[in-house]
């Protein structure tokens, strides 16, 4: 009954960090791979041939692909990336300044104010009032009413529609 027993220290610590290089290597490998293969789709300049001829030349001869690749369009290959991450930017960018001017529609207070405002002026009478505060408190048209609450609005601000949140 000799059976060998392999245990952590037969194995060294330079065949440690060999192992750990490869497969280090190895997922870097991968990342570069998906990349490439990504990029081949993104690219709006090349026809579909191309781009065929690209990815089977990359899954038939994988390493000498990607290399190739990666030498005759790594300088195209960042300025696509490049882009892609401005427009990413930009949309971003849109998005915030949309939500924080408010462009999701007014809060309840904020219509209630205006609301109020337009009856001190004396553009609503007391009774349309009371219908358009009804309508922004109960989040719809009143029933009987689907027309508009103003009587002569001054300007864009100045009127209130029978859409909730909408100005």
């Amino acid at each position: 009954m000799s059976t060998q027993m392999n245990l952590a220290y037969d194995y060294p610590l330079l065949s440690a960090f060999w192992t750990m290089l490869w497969f280090f290597l190895w997922i870097m490998w991968f990342v570069l791979l998906f990349r490439v293969v990504l990029d081949i789709f993104r690219d709006d300049g090349m026809n579909g041939w191309a781009k065929a001829g690209w990815l089977v030349f990359c899954i038939v001869l994988p390493f000498l692909g990607v290399l190739v690749y990666v030498i005759a369009r790594g300088k195209s290959m960042s300025r696509r990336e490049i882009a892609q991450a401005r427009q990413q930017q930009e949309a971003f960018n849109a998005y915030i300044r949309q939500t924080a001017a408010g462009g999701g529609g007014g809060s309840t207070v904020d219509e209630l104010a205006r609301l109020s405002d337009l009856r001190a002026r004396g553009d609503i009478t007391d009774e349309e009032f009371a219908r358009a505060k009804d309508m922004i408190l109960t989040g719809g048209v009143p029933e009987g009413s689907a027309t508009s609450v103003t009587s002569a609005p001054e300007g864009p601000d100045s009127s209130v529609s029978s859409t909730p949140g909408r100005r």
